[in-house]
């Protein structure tokens, strides 16, 4: 089973600062058949103006994933990290029991444009942590990589959630696959440029859902970025 998620048809909030588009329910706004996929809670498509950001707040008890597109993001937690996240790297913090943070963009004229992900724990109550990885563009190209997962093998991040995620560039006649084992879902969100996934086009900003599917297939990218979850069902 397959459903369409374009990017259109995403929540948005403009703030000013910050235009963050929502592909599930997210703050103000609130759409009941749109409130996260299995186990996959938040895709925030943001863009933050320069010399702006978020002022430290709070997370509990959620797996919290950035990807930065373009530009550069600060990050500074009450765990003691002081980070700066760039294209070509991604971000897990764990919330666990509480954790306090603040992201801002201090790249003089550059826009950040980012992903920022919320999955749902595989328990409550978790110790908080923080990790960051740069995803080597050559282990990308033409394929879907493991850039995050429970186990956290190889250069993936480890997940504190049932759900790993893929990372891959598809361009011209390049194809990839991922098999999704019974009982899993899975989505498909694309970064940049466009392709085909399950005979669907997919361009910037759209989603895809797969359930009862054993074989994701992707093709025909034109210049494309794409992420992919396994998710729990």
């Amino acid at each position: 089973m397959l459903q369409l998620r374009r990017a259109q048809d995403r929540g948005l909030a403009d703030h000013g600062w910050l235009k963050s588009f929502h592909t599930f329910s997210f703050a103000d706004y609130h759409d009941p058949a749109h409130m996260g996929f299995g186990n996959l809670r938040v895709i925030n498509e943001d863009r933050i103006a320069p010399g702006t950001g978020f002022g430290t707040h709070g997370h509990r008890d959620m797996e919290i994933v950035s990807v930065v597109l373009a530009g550069e993001l600060s990050h500074q937690d009450s765990l003691g990290h002081r980070t700066v996240i760039r294209p070509g790297e991604i971000q897990r913090m764990t919330a666990g029991t509480g954790v306090r943070h603040s992201e801002f963009n201090h790249a003089p004229g550059e826009e950040t444009h980012f992903l920022q992900i919320w999955l749902l724990p595989a328990a409550r109550g978790l110790t908080p942590g923080y990790d960051q990885r740069a995803v080597d563009p050559q282990a990308v190209r033409g394929r879907l990589h493991c850039v995050a997962s429970p186990q956290g093998a190889g250069d993936a991040l480890q997940l504190n959630a049932d759900a790993s995620l893929y990372l891959g560039t598809l361009d011209g006649e390049a194809t990839a696959t991922l098999p999704l084992a019974a009982g899993r879902r899975a989505w498909v969100q694309v970064l940049r440029g466009q392709l085909r996934a399950q005979g669907h086009t997919l361009a910037a900003g759209d989603g895809l859902a797969l359930w009862d599917e054993p074989l994701l297939s992707l093709s025909h990218g034109m210049q494309a970025e794409v992420l992919v979850f396994d998710l729990a069902a």
